[in-house]
């Protein structure tokens, strides 16, 4: 990052459409030159929020300011300033990557001199460099995501907004997608990122859950794992996950749930405790007298994605409390 200098303030923003609140009173600054991520389950309110950063819908309430801009009243100022990639590929499949890169930049109105040495660079920085003939619809989904990335930073933006934009693409090419990122990163671009990937977000600056239009969990990585996670985390490989899973989630002491949490991941159980040291042998004695081999086990740190788990389950949790004591 390359300080604290706000480039995106929102303040109580909401959107109702009808009945239904969308977004539900978001806070969050996002600062110059940093990788903020935004993440949530489907519907949880990310491309909304989004559409109003951008000026393209309508806020119920609240403010957001882009670049010291208030949107709600100047939408068409910071139009020129910012970038942004939708979730679904938008770019022409019928043109070849060169064609595509010089259409949008004359849409930009990068005049033809300077728009040829745009077009180099960001054909070098996407790894596109040999593909300019290419026909669009004949590249791998990876290599598309990274042309409409070109495609949205053509006009040197100074903010970069990012819907899912690796929604879909094989890890690998997910991993070059970042390098991408980073790059625009160390140049003072800021990028605002919605993803569902947890390794993606790891590699975030700093990061914000919301659910169900609520912001549930915000800061650097590191500080959401401290605040969310108070115990430990014992990582299982038993012979068979599933039924290990779910003796661990029933098991009971004097009334109560043994452990704080049990989840399944891939072949692995995590189960989170405050002392799971010292309840390694009840797991161990529950599951040989469910006729299932522990396999190996260890207490690791905390995952981002054990993280995310718990504050989703504590956002429910709090949504039943409410409904109940309404």
């Amino acid at each position: 990052m390359t300080g604290n200098e706000i480039t995106i303030k929102v303040r109580g923003l909401v959107k109702r459409f009808d009945d239904f609140t969308a977004v539900a009173g978001v806070d969050f600054d996002v600062y110059r030159g940093e990788i903020f991520g935004f993440l949530g389950p489907n519907g949880s309110g990310k491309t909304t929020t989004i559409r109003m950063m951008l000026g393209l819908l309508q806020p119920t309430g609240g403010s957001v300011e882009v670049l010291g801009i208030p949107v709600l009243e100047s939408p068409e100022k910071i139009r020129p300033r910012v970038g942004y990639m939708s979730q679904r590929f938008s770019l022409y499949n019928d043109l070849t990557v060169l064609q595509n890169l010089r259409f949008y930049g004359n849409a930009y109105g990068i005049n033809s001199s300077e728009l040829k040495d745009r077009i180099k660079t960001a054909l070098q920085m996407a790894g596109l460099a040999g593909k300019e003939r290419t026909p669009t619809k004949d590249l791998a989904g990876g290599w598309r995501q990274r042309l409409a990335l070109s495609v949205s930073i053509l006009h040197q933006p100074e903010v970069v907004f990012l819907d899912e934009p690796t929604a879909g693409v094989d890890p690998v090419s997910r991993r070059a997608f970042w390098d991408f990122l980073y790059e625009l990163v160390s140049q003072g671009v800021t990028v605002f990122v919605t993803t569902h990937y947890m390794d993606e977000a790891e590699h975030c600056h700093r990061l914000a859950f919301i659910q169900d239009g609520n912001l549930i969990a915000y800061g650097t990585p590191e500080e959401i794992k401290q605040k969310t996670m108070k115990g430990q985390v014992l990582e299982l490989a038993p012979s068979d996950p599933g039924k290990a899973l779910a003796v661990l989630q029933m098991a009971k002491q004097d009334g109560r749930l043994l452990f704080d949490d049990v989840e399944l991941y891939g072949a692995l159980v995590h189960v989170f405790a405050s002392d799971v040291k010292k309840k390694k042998k009840d797991i161990n004695s529950l599951l040989k007298k469910a006729g299932i081999d522990p396999g190996h086990t260890a207490i690791i740190e905390p995952s981002l994605e054990d993280v995310f788990i718990t504050c989703m389950k504590a956002g429910m949790e709090n949504v039943k409390e409410k409904s109940n004591n309404g």
